[in-house]
């Protein structure tokens, strides 16, 4: 195994996911093709990507030079812009339907030899897998937000993942600058399952007059030197992504990752997080 990355890649979805594993390949040396759904979703795709490109160099994170970035960047409405692919990375939002739909579209662009990934954080990866010709060309590449920051990708390995692709892993995430943590598919995952058991049990302390979301955090700022506490960072992913990843849960797991009633009103009313202005902190 090598720390190298593929030359040419695809990402599906210009959000905030996706723009950031755009990010993360194109300051590797990747040329990259980003797939969106409109036009106006394309060019807020590009936009969120130059953007955050320039912020990095402004802050002294990265080294290069951002034209030669944007030259490499392709932002497409086009599935057949794939073709010259090695790989690409599905980063939709968190729905089996949705994900099965889109990576069925992807595949059917690529060539024999190219490798396909998706950037679920909860979902079943045998389970996408199996409405795939080449399901031993799949794998999970799980990316952590935000993604030019975090220095982990969990590489999520199915039942009908090949060898030689679970061989391959490591050295594209070593090639991004970044750790990988292997795991076999389960749901969550190591790090979501991990991740959202002590979130919730967070959520669950506020609902329940244990304390105040402030003191939490800091308690597991200070005290296990977490360095963001578990409510600031369901800010970050959003509450409703991490709604939506606890019903997952939930059905699989059972009872323990039943989401609380407190979640379950903030995403009612649209207190989602940093995104909203307003989750378990205030951001306006």
């Amino acid at each position: 195994m090598t720390a190298s990355i593929p030359t040419r890649v695809g990402v599906l979805g210009g959000g905030r996911m996706g723009a950031g594993i755009a990010h993360a390949f194109l300051i590797s040396g990747a040329s990259v093709t980003v797939v969106e759904r409109d036009p106006q979703a394309a060019q807020a795709a590009r936009e969120r990507i130059e953007s955050d490109l320039a912020k990095s160099l402004e802050r002294g994170k990265i080294d290069g030079n951002l034209d030669v970035w944007v030259e490499h960047l392709t932002v497409s409405l086009d599935h057949a812009d794939f073709g010259a692919c090695e790989l690409v990375v599905e980063a939709v939002p968190e729905d089996m339907d949705l994900k099965v739909a889109a990576l069925q579209q992807v595949e059917s662009q690529l060539g024999a030899e190219a490798w396909l990934a998706s950037n679920t954080s909860s979902l079943s990866i045998t389970e996408l897998a199996t409405s795939l010709q080449r399901p031993e060309r799949f794998c999970g590449l799980h990316f952590f937000n935000p993604v030019p920051a975090s220095k982990l990708v969990e590489v999520v390995l199915g039942e009908a993942t090949g060898e030689e692709l679970a061989g391959q892993t490591r050295g594209w995430v070593e090639g991004l600058g970044k750790t990988a943590v292997v795991v076999n598919d389960a749901p969550g995952f190591a790090s979501s399952r991990l991740g959202v058991a002590i979130g919730l049990e967070a959520i669950r302390m506020v609902e329940e007059g244990v304390a105040s979301a402030e003191d939490i955090d800091n308690a597991m700022v200070l005290g296990y030197r977490y360095p963001m506490g578990p409510l600031a960072l369901t800010d970050v992913v959003g509450l409703d992504v991490r709604l939506g990843i606890a019903e997952h849960l939930h059905r699989e797991l059972g009872d323990r990752f039943e989401p609380p009633q407190l979640l379950r009103d903030k995403v009612a009313r649209g207190e989602l997080g940093r995104k909203s202005g307003r989750g378990f902190f205030d951001y306006s």
